[in-house]
């Protein structure tokens, strides 16, 4: 059985699964190098920017630049293995299709299920972020909708429980209706935008890419202008001191809070470049995706990230970093009166929010489909997940459920629970796309294709660990000795034992570089994913443990069963 587990599928098979004469007529190849960009900027620019960066900066101050540029880092390196993965299998199904060509079966159903949580679970955090800010541009335009009908039953729950002085937290509970005894809290915004989001995506990819297309360039636009804006009024004000902020003790730093603290926001942070992998499941309707897969991906992830960190050096400048704290419009925030005090800016930062999130929401609302709809080929999942629409040419079956799975738990979850458990999937992801590269045999240049520069890391990464050991030794002298203690507290034991894997795993891999000469570009990308998941929480890893286990359960019972390769 354990051979069965890791049953590989076949390159070239899996690209004459994926051609435009099979399954009902293929999808519509009608996206440009251009389109592929854009829907990368969408999926990047959004929620990320517009909600999770507020938390991200209360946190690391203005230190989480620092952040954002390792986590840039980390999501180039892997955007070159998604890439080389693109070119090699041109199909839909992103990392699940690439697993199942290099690690095997059993490891492409666990990153199938992972991803679950990137597109479908990462929706629910973005639909919540669109209902604040659409809630809070009707606020400006007179038109009050109750505060229970506005915010998710469990945020409002714990929020009083913890005694909040939010005062729409407090309204939410208190004048909700109560029927059969349970309290009448809904975030109907979140869930209208969700039932629009999959009509769309389920009439048509060319309708998405026009609608995602125009938002991103509007988007675009007013991103630069809070940039511009708020740029000069930094300075013209005299607020760069906010960039070397005094922390609790009185000192004077660009990290007040210390490296910890900067890493305490990878889950915000990383939340934000969710979204580049998205373009890769668009495959089978890109015209020449293995020319435009590539740059669009990398296209997208430059871009978003010198916006990032021009947006991080605005926010931190402009107000000092300690404010930002259960702030989830931090845009809109820095031109409030208190602040910046430049009211139209507000109001234009609010209706920007709004599309920027939808056009979040229409990618990862893509997405989902086309890996369920690949899983469903490879016998995975019951055939109707594959079933093409025959008039719109998409995955009709699939769009619907991705619409139920994004719309049933807006009723019962939170922002905080859904914010960990997407980042650190994706995270594993990423990890497995990274070293899945190192498994793939080296392929000759091709005219017209994407094709990964091999640099031998035979030399170059065990000197890189080693160096990184030799430096974190003499800068902070006790971080070794620190993170072999076991009598400390349960986020720092979680910490500890997280970075003792990380060592351990990254010397093993410098052996492995010097013995097997692997290609340096895909180690960087898994070294890095895997540093970032050195900052995730104890719950964050019992969730994905439990989800891990719950997908192994289905697999077992159905997909190795009915696997095409049984």
């Amino acid at each position: 059985m354990s051979n069965s587990l890791f049953r590989t599928k076949n390159i070239d098979k899996i690209v004459a699964e994926g051609s435009d004469d099979s399954h009902g007529g293929g999808l519509k190849r009608v996206l440009t190098v251009k389109d592929l960009t854009f829907f990368g900027i969408a999926a990047i620019l959004g929620a990320g920017s517009f909600s999770s960066l507020g938390g991200a900066v209360f946190n690391g101050g203005p230190g989480v630049i620092v952040l954002f540029i390792i986590t840039g880092i980390a999501c180039a390196f892997t955007a070159f293995c998604y890439s080389d993965f693109a070119s090699r299998i041109p199909v839909a199904g992103s990392a699940y299709t690439y697993a199942y060509a290099s690690f095997g079966e059993v490891f492409a159903w666990i990153i199938g299920w992972a991803l679950i949580m990137e597109y479908s679970i990462g929706n629910i955090y973005v639909a919540y972020s669109w209902s604040d800010y659409f809630t809070s541009f009707l606020e400006r335009m007179n038109v009050h909708l109750p505060a229970y009908l506005t915010t998710s039953y469990m945020e409002a729950k714990h929020a009083v429980a913890a005694g909040t002085s939010n005062e729409e937290l407090q309204s939410a509970w208190n004048q909700s209706p109560v029927i059969a005894g349970l309290r009448f809290i809904i975030d109907l915004p979140a869930l209208i935008i969700n039932v629009l989001i999959t009509y769309l995506v389920y009439r048509g990819v060319k309708e998405s890419r026009n609608f995602s297309n125009l938002m991103v360039i509007l988007k675009l636009g007013v991103v630069f202008l809070i940039i511009l804006v708020g740029g000069y009024l930094v300075l013209n004000n005299g607020l760069t001191s906010n960039w070397i902020p005094e922390n609790e003790e009185g000192v004077k730093s660009f990290m007040p809070n210390g490296f910890s603290g900067v890493m305490a926001a990878v889950a915000g942070v990383f939340f934000a470049y969710i979204g580049f992998d998205a373009v890769s499941v668009l495959a089978e309707e890109s015209k020449n995706p293995q020319r435009d897969l590539p740059k669009g991906m990398i296209y997208s992830l430059v871009i978003c990230t010198v916006i990032y960190i021009l947006l991080t050096l605005v926010l931190t400048g402009a107000v000092h970093y300690q404010k930002f704290e259960n702030v989830g419009d931090p845009l809109a925030f820095i031109f409030e009166k208190e602040n910046l005090n430049v009211g139209w800016m507000q109001l234009l930062v609010a209706v920007c929010a709004v599309v920027a999130m939808t056009s979040v929401l229409l990618v990862f609302q893509m997405g989902q489909p086309r890996i369920w709809m690949s899983m469903s080929r490879d016998g995975l999942l019951p055939s109707v997940f594959q079933k093409i629409h025959p008039q719109y040419k998409t995955p009709s079956f699939s769009t619907i459920v991705t619409g139920l799975v994004v719309g049933v738990p807006i009723l019962f979850t939170d922002k905080t629970f859904v914010l960990d458990f997407t980042s650190i999937a994706t995270l594993f992801a990423f990890v497995l796309v990274c070293a899945g590269v190192l498994l793939l045999p080296r392929k000759a240049k091709e005219q017209g294709k994407f094709h990964l520069p091999f640099i031998s890391s035979k030399y170059i990464f065990p000197i890189l660990i080693m160096v990184s050991m030799a430096l974190l030794h003499h800068f902070s002298k006790n971080y070794f000795a620190d993170i072999l203690k076991f009598d400390v507290d349960a986020t720092q034991l979680t910490y500890n034992i997280s970075a003792i894997c990380f060592w351990t795993i990254s010397l093993l891999l410098a052996v492995g570089a010097f013995i097997k000469n692997w290609s340096l570009i895909p180690l960087m990308g898994l070294v890095t994913c895997l540093y970032l998941l050195t900052g995730m929480t104890a719950m964050n890893w019992a969730w994905f443990g439990g989800w891990l286990l719950l997908g192994l359960v289905v697999y077992l019972f159905y997909g190795y069963k009915k696997s095409k390769l049984a």
